[in-house]
C-alpha cells in the first residue's frame, strides 16, 4: 500500500509499506492492503510503519524500530485510507 505522512511543515514520508498502525481516538488500529475505506481522527501516540520499502535513510525523520519498521510520534491528526492509499495528516 502507498503511505503518505504530511505535517504542516513538510511531507515526512511517502512510499510503499506493508502496514501502518495509528493511534485512533478509541484505540490503535492497523491498516493493511485492501482495507475498507476509512477516515478517522487520531490522538497522541505513535504511527508505526511496517515493511517500509525505501532505499533512503529515514532515521532523520522517523524513529527506526527494527529493519523496515519505523515510528513517528504525533500529538493529533487524521488518517484516510482508500484504494490502498493511506494519508496521515499529523501534528
Amino acid at each position: 500500500m502507498y503511505l503518505e505522512i504530511v505535517t504542516p511543515e513538510a511531507t515526512l514520508f511517502s512510499g510503499e509499506v506493508n502496514s501502518v498502525s495509528v493511534p485512533g481516538l478509541h484505540g490503535s488500529f492497523e491498516l493493511l492492503n485492501n482495507h475498507a475505506p476509512i477516515v478517522s481522527l487520531l490522538q497522541e501516540g505513535h504511527v508505526i510503519l511496517r515493511g517500509v520499502h525505501s532505499k533512503e535513510d529515514l532515521s532523520d525523520l522517523l524513529q527506526k524500530q527494527t529493519e523496515g519498521h519505523y515510528a513517528l510520534k504525533i500529538s493529533s491528526g487524521t488518517v484516510e485510507c482508500n484504494n490502498n492509499r493511506v494519508v496521515v495528516l499529523a501534528d
